[in-house]
């Protein structure tokens, strides 16, 4: 299960939530910090500690890393943050029992030569 939202340090964002009384608490109204959703957050450069846009580029051994972009970005790589490294594993890829067989996949059903397979329209 991903996480979505994320808590903001020096981002005070106060909701308040009406409480019912019970045991050992009052009831009443109760002002608590909220987070935010994840796609709200600027990403921080790691050497200017600005906040900067995200790029994409590929090393030369073909790997593909997020960089810091725009105006006062370095550039440098931004490394992934736990969540995100869990989106990158590989779906499974045992077939089930809705999976079409791959000998009915790759045989042939129609030949452009001879015109076999054709509707009759």
């Amino acid at each position: 299960m991903r996480i979505c939202r994320i808590l903001v340090q020096h981002l005070v964002v106060v909701i308040r939530k009406h409480i019912n009384q019970g045991q050992g608490h009052e009831g009443g109204i109760v002002t608590i910090e909220a987070p935010i959703h994840a796609s709200n957050v600027h990403v921080l450069d790691p050497v200017t500690r600005k906040t900067c846009k995200i790029g994409i580029k590929y090393l030369e051994d073909g790997t593909k890393v997020r960089v810091c972009r725009g105006l006062e970005a370095s550039g440098s790589i931004i490394p992934r943050h736990e969540n995100l490294r869990m989106r990158t594993t590989p779906r499974p890829t045992v077939a089930g029992p809705k999976d079409t067989p791959m000998d009915v996949v790759l045989e042939k059903t129609y030949d452009a030569k001879t015109g076999m397979g054709m509707p009759d329209l």
